[in-house]
């Protein structure tokens, strides 16, 4: 992978005390050098960056120190913590729309290799904490999108993936949702909060209905087996 330094104004230092314990990923929807002008341009009214830009090609942007805060996930909900750019680091990866456009191969294995020495700088980010925009902001936000390969980072140690056969989860859905890692329905709505979870982990079909699959996948993942109880 190929690492450019190209670094940003727009940051800030970290609480005193913090520990970098979530990853969060992005798509653009915007092509590389609009990202990264948008990204730097301190003159904005709202402010925005993050703490890695990755192109097509794989080629990686370092905007933000990891022991910066970057402004990446904005209005944002994970395990009962809220406004979560303090806690995070945020990779934003070209894509122009993640449920119409594949990920390049290349773009992926040099995410793979990103996120691993991300990861392995910041032992605190457990696997459920690897996310995507969506799952933090389901409301506002659908990056990465549809199409974005979950269960391949999942393979390589990054992140979750269910486990397999498992019987679909009996009880009240949202508050197993909410255990796992997700809003509580009453800070977003519960339909919303249910296609994120699709989105990231069920893309064939996001409808925001609480089926059959849809309780298998979540159970699998709260299955010791699976690494989230």
């Amino acid at each position: 992978m190929k690492l450019i330094d190209l670094p940003s104004p727009n940051h800030a230092p970290r609480p005193d005390g913090t520990v970098v314990d979530i990853l969060v990923l992005h798509y653009t929807e915007l092509p590389l050098q609009e990202s990264l002008d948008i990204l730097r341009d301190a003159t904005r009214e709202h402010r925005v960056s993050s703490h890695y830009v990755l192109d097509l090609d794989g080629t990686a942007y370092r905007l933000v120190p990891e022991d910066r805060t970057a402004w990446h996930a904005g209005k944002s909900w994970w395990r009962g913590r809220e406004a979560l750019n303090g806690t995070s680091i945020g990779i934003e990866i070209v894509n122009l729309h993640g449920d119409r456009h594949d990920y390049p191969a290349a773009q992926i294995e040099a995410l793979i290799e990103l996120c691993r020495a991300i990861l392995a700088r910041h032992p605190a980010i457990e696997p459920r904490n690897v996310v995507g925009h969506s799952d933090i902001a389901p409301q506002r936000k659908i990056d990465p999108g549809r199409r974005f390969p979950w269960k391949r980072l999942a393979e390589q140690g990054i992140g979750l993936w269910p486990k397999a056969g498992t019987r679909p989860l009996d009880g009240d859905f949202h508050k197993a949702l909410q255990r796992f890692g997700y809003a509580p329905p009453l800070a977003v709505p519960p339909r919303e909060i249910v296609k994120a979870f699709q989105r990231h982990y069920r893309p064939a079909q996001v409808d925001g209905m609480i089926d059959p699959q849809t309780r298998s996948q979540l159970a699998g993942l709260l299955d010791p087996m699976g690494g989230a109880a």
